[in-house]
C-alpha cells in the first residue's frame, strides 16, 4: 500500500485562450486550487509522507508567480502589447494557449524537478528519496479541473 498526501494551493489568475471559439479568447480570470499529490510506500521518521512546510519551500515562489498574473500564448496577436504594458505580470506559455490541461503539466513538470532537488539540499525539512509525485490537478471551477501526472 501506498502513503499520499496532497497538498492544495490557491491563487487568482487570468489567461485568455486564443485557440478559443468562445468567450474564453478574452481576458479573463478564476480562483484557482493547484493540488499537488506526492506518493511514498512508507513513513518517514517522523510518521509523514514528506513535511507540507518541504512542498510550500519547493513550490510557493514558483507558484506566486501566477498570483494576479495574466496566462498567454506567446502566439496571441495581443501579447507583446499585454508584455509591453504589464512586464513580468504576462505569464509566457510558449505557442500554446494556458489551458487548465497546460498549467497541470506545466507545474508537474516543474514540481517534478524540485522535488528531486529538495532530496539533494533540504535539510530542515528533508524529502527522502522514495517520494515521488504522482500527479498535479489545477481547479478551473469548483466544479471543473484538469490533471496531469506520470
Amino acid at each position: 500500500m501506498a502513503y499520499r498526501i496532497c497538498k492544495s494551493i490557491e491563487l487568482e489568475s487570468g489567461h485568455l485562450l486564443s485557440k478559443h471559439p468562445g468567450n474564453c479568447k478574452f481576458p479573463h480570470g478564476h480562483t484557482r486550487s493547484v493540488e499537488m499529490v506526492f506518493r511514498a510506500d512508507s513513513l518517514d521518521a517522523s510518521d509523514m509522507v514528506l513535511d507540507f512546510k518541504a512542498v510550500k519551500q519547493m513550490m510557493g515562489d514558483f507558484l506566486q508567480q501566477f498570483d494576479h498574473s495574466l496566462c498567454m500564448n506567446t502566439e496571441d496577436p495581443n501579447y507583446g502589447t499585454f508584455l509591453a504594458a504589464y512586464g513580468d505580470r504576462i505569464i509566457p506559455f510558449d505557442r500554446e494557449d494556458p489551458t487548465s490541461e497546460v498549467m497541470a503539466r506545466t507545474i508537474f513538470i516543474y514540481a517534478q524537478e524540485a522535488l528531486e532537488k529538495a532530496k539533494k539540499t533540504f535539510t530542515e525539512y528533508p524529502v527522502r528519496d522514495c517520494v515521488t509525485l504522482e500527479r498535479v490537478r489545477v481547479w478551473e471551477t469548483s466544479s471543473s479541473w484538469a490533471e496531469y501526472g506520470e
